[in-house]
């Protein structure tokens, strides 16, 4: 296989690991600052979205970066 080709999932694979944990930060300090996230109230459906959007990221990198490493 190309090194390009290596290249581009280790790429990949660190993109989505990054955006998994800006996915996962983000709301969760906008929660805790804003206070909907620990309020009296019941939390809004959009951290729930946000944190599995995160799973899903981190599993993809994950998946990735297996793949980046079977192609040696």
């Amino acid at each position: 296989m190309p090194p390009v080709f290596k290249a581009l999932a280790s790429i990949t694979a660190w993109a989505m690991w990054i955006g998994a944990w800006l996915l996962l930060v983000i709301p969760l300090i906008m929660g805790i600052i804003t206070g909907t996230l620990y309020g009296p109230g019941p939390v809004p459906m959009v951290y729930p979205v946000f944190f599995a959007v995160a799973l899903a990221y981190a599993v993809l990198a994950v998946v990735v970066m297996r793949l980046r490493q079977k192609m040696e």
